[in-house]
């Protein structure tokens, strides 16, 4: 189970706010840091709202972090010109060394667009090009240097490009709601993650997104990740859980009523319910931008009834033939190799003979926390 914040604050926050959260849940355990991608808050006349840019943030977060997955859930869309964001999330991933996920969606608050100048087509057309957003993106990152990508679109063309973005690792693509017609079946083409959206009851977005992969698209779901989103709140004691309540607000109030409020045991048991039903990724959706002091508890209370015992590290069962194919080592000989050697990356270079750039990338790619050791024993 991998357990990871978004933050989505309601009157927006600094960036001071959102790396000091992002550090924190770093230091907590939780396996990805991810934020939204608004202008606006949920109150339009909220004139204290502070708007931030995403990619911007997440750059600054990407170098300010060492660990902690980074990402967006989820993107507008509308935002941004697909090659545009398809360079934009490679640099962050390049930056990261690695470890950068794009969530994105067809975008629905008009006021926000309206606010900023920014077109705001009916549903229909931007679902048709979010669908061409899709195959741009891909079709750009999966180019390989030398050769060139060209894309015709009704809304997007792209003539013969060659200048293609290096990401360290390929992006991981999110998408998620609660849609059952186009947003499930753009998953089942795209996506490395189905999100199920807010709520404690997704079975039958899951089910419906399966049927989907498997009928309509052709796609093994097994191939996909399952997530959720659970907005949560707890307090170190009754009047802890009181206070981070108020401060939250009527808005906050109304999200909260799709999520838990309580004690950390509620959001376990809530936790172990949506791994029954399929998730093997959670989201905590917080709202306070200045409560580092919730991220703490969480991580102390909850993400670490979720940690693996100590031992040796071991790599993921699905993953560790990439990176044991590329060393020439068994994944057993390779995991005790990183035992012995304390992690050095230098060590294990010495032993695989392989370099210390090119297995710090094979070792992000398979999801192994070889990379943070880069600089160190360079």
């Amino acid at each position: 189970m991998r357990l990871r914040v978004l933050l989505e604050p309601h009157h927006g926050a600094t960036y001071a706010q959102i790396r000091d959260l992002a550090q924190a849940a770093e230091q907590g355990g939780f396996d990805a840091f991810f934020r939204s991608d608004h202008y606006l808050g949920i109150d339009a006349n909220d004139t204290t709202y502070q708007p931030t840019d995403s990619w911007t943030t997440l750059a600054g977060l990407a170098l300010q972090t060492e660990r902690v997955r980074i990402g967006t859930l989820v993107n507008a869309s509308t935002f941004r010109l697909p090659g545009q964001l398809a360079v934009e999330v490679a640099t962050v991933d390049q930056m990261s060394g690695g470890r950068t996920e794009l969530g994105i969606g067809a975008a629905w608050y008009e006021r926000e667009h309206q606010y900023f100048g920014i077109p705001f087509p009916p549903l229909g057309e931007r679902f048709d090009r979010l669908e061409e957003q899709l195959a741009i993106l891909t079709g750009i990152w999966d180019t390989r240097p030398g050769e060139r990508f060209s894309f015709d679109g009704k809304h997007y063309q792209v003539q013969d490009c060659a200048s293609i973005p290096r990401w360290a690792s390929r992006p991981k693509i999110i998408i998620g709601g609660a849609g059952a017609k186009r947003t499930p079946t753009l998953a089942a083409k795209y996506a490395d993650e189905f999100n199920g959206a807010l709520g404690l009851d997704v079975r039958e977005r899951y089910a419906n997104f399966r049927r989907i992969c498997e009928d309509v698209v052709g796609r093994d779901p097994a191939e996909v990740r399952l997530s959720a989103t659970l907005p949560v709140c707890i307090g170190s004691d009754p009047a802890d859980l009181e206070r981070r309540k108020e401060s939250l607000g009527e808005a906050g109030a109304r999200l909260l009523a799709a999520g838990v409020t309580g004690t950390a045991g509620d959001v376990i048991r809530a936790i172990e319910d949506l791994a029954g039903q399929g998730a093997d990724t959670v989201y905590f959706h917080l709202y306070g931008p200045g409560d580092v002091e919730h991220v703490r508890l969480l991580g102390s209370e909850v993400v670490s009834r979720f940690l693996p015992e100590a031992g040796p590290p071991r790599l993921p069962r699905d993953r560790a033939g990439l990176l044991c194919a590329t060393t020439m080592t068994s994944s057993q000989s390779l995991s005790a190799r990183v035992l012995a050697c304390k992690h050095s990356l230098s060590a294990l270079c010495a032993r695989t003979r392989v370099s210390p750039r090119s297995l710090s990338v094979r070792a992000d790619a398979c999801g192994h926390p070889l990379r943070q050791h880069e600089g160190r024993d360079r």
